[in-house]
């Protein structure tokens, strides 16, 4: 395969970002959409909340936690075997959950199997996606995860309308045929080589260098912290409006709202984050810091009004903080490294999607309400935009080359103009 010297920015880079707008509905608007299950769970086997919120929270950290090895295997093998493989595995756990007779069942099939499979798809897409772009990265980031806020307004009302037919199980099944449209999007991804991977040496080497990088070891540190309170209204936003007498079918309409909002954020954020001079860093911590602020404001909203206004800002900010996480990763590691260096944080801050839900779960079980679990994990999502803010140049004016790793001594963050090629990873 000839090599490029630069990304692409186009050409068939827009038929992986195809892929990875489908790709990244088929897992995270699945899981967004869980919460209307999550009602389902607790009424059939009788658990209190905090064991069922762990059925979402295994998912989300294995596909996380094995980040790595799909990062690792895409970069001996290409991400095309890698992603289609996962896609059969994702719908295999549905199916097998189906067919449920206890929570460990669904620890295993959802949590462990589909999480597996999801681990094998969403790392490996969107670091393919990075190497094919450059000067647009943040908007083919944007356009791509669009696939969870639609699929998130669709599923929500869809899977509520599907319970009420089908029952979970009846539901659980048709998800399972969803996921096997995942073989499809890892169809569409084609490799593309650049001169940068012969000099970052295999996915040991890399993974060595990263562990050595400051910035890239800070900032994995704010994705966790973020992750640990982003996922909790989707986990129990429809448990709080029912404890607060909401019908369960308006109760996943307002998911859907908050859905429709983040669609407008993550397209307005792409737009942003390549048209914005300065770091692109300096974006994250803004959206990161309102969604923050909204979370904690949830359990003192008590009118529909207001709680649809929130669900309006929620959906806005988060949405629109996660094109820009994924696109500053590239300016910290370089594109040659984008594999691995995606893996490692998703890893790392799967953590943060272990523990959250079940903390949520604990604090409700606890205090009989969901007031300290929006407030813990708003808490969460400030903590994390304090530390983006110790990012190297993270107030500098200047933002650094979008291709190549940076030295945080000589390089600011996420510049759009060209600067020489530094060695290596940089220093903390």
């Amino acid at each position: 395969m000839a090599r490029r010297a630069e990304p692409p920015d186009g050409g068939w880079g827009w038929m992986v970002v195809l892929s990875a707008f489908f790709q990244s509905a088929l897992v995270f608007g699945v899981l967004r959409s869980f919460g209307v299950f999550f009602v389902e769970f607790v009424a059939a086997f009788e658990e209190q909340a905090a064991r069922v919120s762990w059925i979402a929270s295994i998912g989300i950290a294995v596909q996380q936690f094995g980040s790595p090895i799909g990062s690792a295997l895409s970069t001996k093998l290409g991400p095309r075997p890698v992603v289609m493989t996962g896609g059969i595995l994702a719908a295999l756990g549905m199916l097998l959950a189906s067919f449920a007779t206890s929570l460990t069942h669904l620890y295993l099939s959802i949590g462990l199997l589909s999480g597996s499979g999801w681990a094998l798809t969403f790392t490996p897409t969107l670091a393919c996606l990075s190497r094919y772009f450059s000067r647009r990265r943040s908007l083919a980031m944007g356009l791509a995860l669009t696939g969870v806020g639609l699929s998130s307004f669709a599923f929500a009302p869809l899977f509520q309308w599907l319970i009420s037919n089908y029952a979970w199980r009846g539901a659980l099944l048709l998800v399972s045929a969803l996921s096997l449209h995942l073989i499809a999007c890892g169809a569409l991804l084609r490799p593309l080589s650049l001169t940068e991977d012969t000099s970052v040496g295999g996915p040991g080497a890399q993974l060595t260098s990263l562990f050595h990088h400051g910035p890239f070891l800070r900032y994995t540190i704010a994705l966790t912290l973020i992750n640990t309170g982003y996922f909790i209204p989707y986990v129990h936003l429809v448990a709080h409006l029912q404890d607060l007498g909401w019908d369960p079918l308006p109760a996943a309409f307002l998911l859907s709202v908050a859905a429709v909002s983040d669609l407008v954020g993550r397209v307005a954020s792409g737009w942003l984050g390549d048209a914005v001079p300065g770091p692109v860093a300096r974006l994250l911590m803004l959206w990161t810091t309102l969604t923050g602020v909204s979370l904690a404001l949830f359990p003192v909203a008590q009118a529909p009004t207001t709680l649809v206004v929130l669900a309006v800002a929620y959906g806005f900010t988060s949405g629109a903080l996660t094109p820009v996480a994924f696109s500053v990763l590239p300016e910290l590691v370089g594109t040659g490294r984008i594999y691995c260096g995606l893996g490692l944080v998703q890893m790392i801050e799967s953590i943060g999607g272990l523990l959250g839900a079940p903390l949520s779960g604990y604090l409700r079980d606890v205090t009989g309400n969901y007031m300290a679990s929006f407030m813990v994990a708003g808490a969460f999502l400030l903590a994390g935009s304090g530390v983006l803010m110790t990012l190297p140049h993270f107030f500098s004016c200047i933002s650094a080359s979008t291709s190549s790793p940076q030295d945080p001594v000589i390089e600011p963050l996420d510049t759009k103009i060209p600067l020489p090629k530094e060695e290596g990873l940089g220093e903390a």
